[in-house]
């Protein structure tokens, strides 16, 4: 396996007989373990933060079984997104929201784990509750009122969807981020190929992020204090082949580009 990477990000494996390999590989790797329940919430439509309470629960029962599975695989916590909103009943959904999160949280502590809320867009893609940044700084507190095992995540391919910049988001939510992700976006035109949350690689035609963009994200975490030898963050790529693309060439251009980026950093 590469050695560049530190951290690796798994997901929902339904087949008994492939988990159990995958987690014997993690076991021998070395590597720090993170779960994204994200695609047990965006694969099936189930919705966190649902107004219908027997939908609600749904959602949260997949969620427990991710931090189950989670577990298994040697992850110290999950990673999940909230649901679709609409206008109408919006502090609704954010109090299922709550209801969810903080059940998640009483379960994930008896197991020592953290629950983390990924930040997405509210009006392009995903369409998601949470956040813009201060939405989510909001929901953020009131989570952090009642559980210290919650914590968010922020993606730089999410900033330019949410009309932000990574200075404010990264100062904005400060005192509740616990993992960041890094790729690229196509959000300025509707009528661009590729347009919405689809993590194209760097250089991508109308894309929004490259080295300058990664430069300032890596600039803030460095400023706000993120960057921590003895006890790292994890900071993981999120890009994706486009169309026929050679996935070994897309995950090479993320390491030029992040490596550039740190040189100019350092320098």
């Amino acid at each position: 396996m590469d050695d560049y990477f530190d951290a690796i990000e798994v997901t929902w494996i339904k087949d008994d007989a492939k988990r159990a390999e995958v987690k014997k590989l993690l076991e021998t790797s070395h590597l720090e373990v993170c779960y994204g329940a994200q695609p047990r919430l965006l694969t099936t439509g189930l919705n966190p933060n649902h107004i219908d309470e027997t939908e609600r629960k749904k959602a949260e029962a997949t969620l427990m079984e991710a931090i189950e599975e989670a577990e298994y695989l040697g992850a110290k916590g999950i990673a999940f997104l909230s649901g679709k909103w609409e206008p109408q009943t919006k502090d609704q959904a954010y109090a299922q929201l709550l209801k969810t999160t903080r059940n998640l949280c009483d379960y994930a502590k008896t197991k020592d784990m953290l629950v983390e809320l990924e930040v997405f867009d509210y009006d392009i893609a995903k369409s998601s509750l949470i956040g813009p940044a201060p939405y989510a700084a909001q929901f953020a507190a009131d989570m952090r009122t009642t559980h210290n095992n919650f914590g968010l995540m922020i993606d730089l391919s999410h900033i330019p969807m949410t009309y932000e910049t990574p200075e404010f988001v990264v100062r904005t939510l400060r005192p509740y981020l616990t993992h960041f992700h890094v790729g690229n976006t196509v959000c300025s035109d509707p009528a661009l190929e590729g347009y919405g949350d689809e993590h194209q690689r760097f250089g991508f035609p109308g894309g929004s992020n490259d080295v300058e963009q990664v430069l300032e994200y890596l600039r803030v975490l460095k400023n706000e204090g993120f960057f921590n030898v003895e006890n790292p963050y994890v900071f993981s790529f999120e890009v994706k082949p486009w169309k026929d693309e050679d996935p070994d060439v897309v995950i090479a251009n993320a390491k030029r580009v992040l490596n550039r980026a740190w040189a100019l950093l350092e320098d």
